[in-house]
């Protein structure tokens, strides 16, 4: 593979997006390098206006996905990157919701392989653990195209934090996305817990300034619905650091192209690999998701029976080469940076 390896996103978008959104402040984190953020200045009101179901169905259907170059001449470094010997886990334990009575006799998951770690690349999910609740789907508009992606909540002192990928809330030119919500336990058009809207978001500075797959992951804190915050209305994961590599994940989203609707929560599981490409530090995953599922999270010593585990990556990219691969980005310092701006938001 050459270093101008061409790289597809996961998530449902054309080409570089241009434009500017007029609404809202970006600048560094305040006190801590290495962080953008972006207060969004549009009510919720007007957000949730605008996704009318025929918005959100029309979004739904994936456009052609984006395939760009890599934006250094060499491979990549792991600038901002750390150790994965330490172990360090977000003390809150994860928080299973109140299931919809409809999963209530939802048939098991699928099997993973004792001996590989493998399951069925691309499995939808049936079993009505708390990752049914705490993974959702997310809607956007960027240059007034609307685009879907993935997210999964995660504990935090402010119980309003959600995770996905970086060019979920930024593309390649920098520019935010705005009437952004997320549906939790979103499931064939159904909105069981309803829909939260964006009010902060914060990416790596080395994903805003350049674009960088090492650090396509972002953080975005969300509006309360009622006084309620998202994470006491589904519940939450937890998330970790600096995490050994190699350990058995289980990757969520809702998928839109190839076999996939985006109806449903999908699913892979396995032993990530390093780059094969060796173009990032990011692991992938045997995995047949495709645009959509970006920002799914990766969930470490995940229990199938409760659906609780910890969130260690996001969905990211898949080599043009090999669509039979998922890559997600490590979670190290640059990560921990984002995290804890945004739930102190």
């Amino acid at each position: 593979m050459s270093k101008a390896a061409r790289i597809t996103y996961a998530v449902s978008t054309v080409g570089a997006l241009l434009g500017t959104l007029g609404a809202g402040v970006s600048q560094p984190g305040p006190g801590v390098a290495g962080v953008t953020d972006h207060v969004i200045a549009i009510s919720r009101s007007a957000t949730l206006r605008y996704w009318t179901v025929r918005r959100m169905r029309r979004a739904l259907t994936p456009p052609e996905r984006v395939r760009r170059e890599p934006a250094v001449a060499g491979p990549r470094s792991a600038a901002g990157l750390r150790s994965a010997a330490a172990t360090d886990v977000t003390p809150v334990a994860a928080t299973r919701p109140e299931i919809p009575p409809a999963a209530a006799g939802a048939p098991a998951a699928g099997t993973v392989d004792r001996h590989t770690g493998q399951s069925s690349p691309g499995t939808a999910w049936a079993s009505p653990g708390a990752v049914r609740a705490t993974t959702g789907k997310v809607f956007f508009t960027i240059n007034g195209a609307d685009f879907v992606c993935s997210a999964g909540t995660v504990n935090g002192a402010n119980r309003d934090v959600v995770v996905t990928a970086g060019h979920c809330v930024q593309d390649a030119a920098g520019v935010w996305a705005r009437n952004w919500i997320y549906v939790p336990g979103y499931d064939q058009g159904s909105r069981p817990y309803g829909a939260f809207t964006a009010r902060h978001m914060f990416v790596p500075s080395a994903w805003s300034a350049r674009h960088d797959e090492n650090h396509d992951v972002a953080m975005v804190a969300l509006a309360t619905v009622g006084g309620r915050h998202v994470a006491d209305v589904v519940g939450a994961q937890n998330l970790a650091f600096d995490q050994p590599r190699g350990s058995l994940v289980y990757g969520f989203g809702y998928p839109t192209g190839g076999h996939y609707d985006g109806e449903r929560l999908a699913y892979c599981s396995g032993l990530p690999h390093p780059d094969t490409h060796r173009l990032t530090q990011d692991q992938g995953l045997r995995c047949d998701m495709s645009e959509g599922a970006s920002g799914g999270p990766w969930l470490a010593r995940f229990n199938a029976t409760t659906g609780t585990g910890v969130v260690t990556s996001v969905n990211s990219f898949k080599y043009s080469d090999d669509q039979a691969t998922m890559y997600g980005p490590y979670f190290g310092a640059a990560v921990r940076r984002i995290y804890e701006q945004a739930q102190h938001a």
